[in-house]
């Protein structure tokens, strides 16, 4: 039921004035109508309304992020080197949000398990926050003494960044794996709002 959706890496080789130095996170939080008397058909409308999980599948709630590189090159002799490299990390949270009236005891069931999807999305947020810096630091400072027009060391880059991105999607996956299997966080989460 949940979702991590990663926006395809933008790197851009420019040569711009830091307008920031190392890496920046910007959260939107955005929020999509549910209903229900109960429950069982609060979990129905989130079944319903969810963002998207693959083709077919809705979730709960969903985290997206996307990386956006801005980076500044120095020509040498004959070489290139990484002056400097900026990253824009851009996380949207998705949740639902009650719409109409609901018992004190419904209430009070949703406040915990809204708690619980926030904690379980925005540990979604503090992994791909982990990749940023992982991927800024195994970049710092790459250079070839042969390389006029920096390409090889713009393909280090990539490559190297492509690397961290594949390592942190697989710790995303095992996260989501250790929260959805059975018994795990996401049933006690769901028993928690329908019982």
């Amino acid at each position: 039921m949940w979702s991590v959706a990663v926006a395809v890496l933008a790197l851009v080789f420019g040569f711009a004035n830091a307008a920031y130095a190392g890496t920046k996170t910007v959260v939107r939080t955005e929020t999509y109508a549910v209903a229900g008397k109960n429950g069982e058909a609060l979990m129905r409308a989130m079944n319903l309304k969810g963002p998207k999980h693959g083709f077919l599948a809705r979730a709960m709630a969903q985290t997206r992020y996307s990386v956006q590189w801005d980076m500044d090159w120095a020509a040498t002799a004959g070489g290139c080197k990484l002056k400097r490299a900026n990253a824009v990390l851009a996380v949207t949270y998705r949740y639902p949000r009650i719409t109409g009236s609901v018992t004190p005891d419904l209430k009070r069931r949703w406040v915990r398990f809204m708690a619980g999807v926030r904690a379980h999305e925005e540990t979604h947020g503090q992994i791909a926050q982990q990749m940023v810096t992982a991927a800024h630091q195994a970049i710092a400072g790459i250079g070839n003494d042969n390389d006029p027009n920096c390409t090889k060391s713009q393909s280090e880059v990539r490559r190297r960044v492509n690397m961290v991105y594949a390592d942190y999607e697989r710790r995303q996956r095992k996260f989501d794996a250790k929260e959805h299997h059975y018994g795990g966080n996401v049933d006690g989460l769901v028993a928690l709002l329908t019982d």
